[in-house]
């Protein structure tokens, strides 16, 4: 059965579309082909390749406390949990989004093992040090202030314990590169936090670039399943951001908190 409308905002929206919609889960799995992870039925680059690097690098423990930063429908991240035991905690400020990720979470985990709840990046919610991993697929570069993004992740991750996300650079000869930006990497080390792993991921670039020829492609079938305005928003991304792609760095992160961190807590369920 759908799931019904509860609020109008324009993420609320997308993740509507995306889980009462077929065409965007079947042109992602023809542009990842093997590297799409059907079950965790994400909207952004999330692959088996880097579900797997982030399993890899996360190091969780059952019971552990894992969250998701932008969790949106909470896939990768309740895919993560099921695979580790960990209980989970998804933050997204898109109220859509958490309701239909619990909904989903029965699907993954057990009772009481995860829940959702309406955040930022900049102001999550939770304790200090309570994280023993963070996670954030594709979500987030879209932080309105990237340091003070990085600084709450530092805030709420345990000692020691790991964040890996996903974003990338623009490289000269894009229009808005400019050298004096920070690059991820700067914003990283400045907020306190160690670098572990800085991976180009090469692949996602062509991902990328098939995944909005398909779109394109299959403009009409789109209309049909997720109405027009859904379909202007993902043409106007494929139109602007796919010739961009030769001039950005996509790169996959994983960053680690110093011994010295702030008092410990816990996140209860």
């Amino acid at each position: 059965m759908p799931i019904s409308v509860t609020h109008s905002s324009r993420d609320d929206a997308y993740h509507l579309s995306w889980a009462n919609g077929k065409i965007r889960a079947a042109l992602a799995a023809r542009a990842f082909g093997t590297e799409y992870p059907a079950e965790v039925d994400a909207s952004s680059n999330c692959t088996w390749s880097v579900l797997a690097a982030m399993l890899r690098a996360l190091r969780l423990r059952p019971d552990d406390l894992l969250v998701d930063l932008g969790c949106g429908r909470g896939g990768p991240g309740l895919w993560l949990a099921r695979a580790t035991s960990a209980r989970l905690v998804g933050v997204d400020h898109s109220q859509q989004a958490i309701e239909i990720a619990t909904v989903r979470a029965t699907s993954f985990v057990p009772n009481g093992m995860a829940r959702f709840q309406i955040g930022t990046f900049e102001d999550t919610g939770l304790p200090d040090s309570c994280a023993n991993g963070v996670v954030s697929m594709d979500a987030l570069p879209w932080a309105s202030d990237r340091d003070a993004a990085l600084r709450e992740l530092r805030r709420i991750l345990r000692p020691r314990a790991r964040a890996v996300f996903t974003g990338s650079d623009r490289l000269p000869g894009h229009p808005t590169f400019a050298s004096e930006t920070p690059t991820w990497r700067d914003r990283i080390l400045d907020a306190g936090l160690e670098i572990e792993l800085d991976l180009e991921r090469t692949e996602a670039g062509p991902q990328w670039q098939r995944l909005y020829e398909a779109w394109q492609e299959h403009e009409a079938e789109m209309r049909a399943d997720i109405g027009d305005i859904q379909t202007e928003n993902m043409l106007e991304e494929a139109r602007t951001v796919g010739p961009l792609l030769p001039y950005m760095r996509l790169g996959l992160f994983v960053v680690r908190a110093p011994y010295l961190s702030q008092t410990r807590s816990s996140c209860k369920d």
